[in-house]
């Protein structure tokens, strides 16, 4: 992963609008694991989440924190073969 990122300009497929995908914001898709870019600018995500059945609300699924025990909602289905946070606990881990 590199250092250091620097802000750069996209397209957006939707309307064709240059949009920028800042260092930070470069950064935060590493620390998530993300390896694409991003196709679309802020306005038409958030229109095209608007537009999503469900009104852009995620299935959440209930589980065991592997952490304290607690209760942990999750917007996937857990595997077995990782451990899955409550927020706090996620919140912990990722702060250090």
């Amino acid at each position: 992963m590199p250092d250091q990122y620097t802000d750069r300009a996209l397209t957006c497929v939707e309307c064709s609008a240059d949009f920028s995908f800042t260092a930070g914001e470069q950064e935060r898709h590493a620390q998530l694991g993300f390896t694409n870019e991003p196709k679309r600018g802020a306005s038409c995500r958030a229109e095209r989440k608007r537009n999503t059945p469900g009104g852009g609300q995620r299935e959440m699924h209930v589980t065991v924190c592997g952490e304290c025990g607690g209760e942990a909602r999750v917007p996937f289905v857990p595997r077995n073969d990782k451990p899955v946070y409550c927020s706090k606990c996620f919140e912990s881990k990722r702060t250090g």
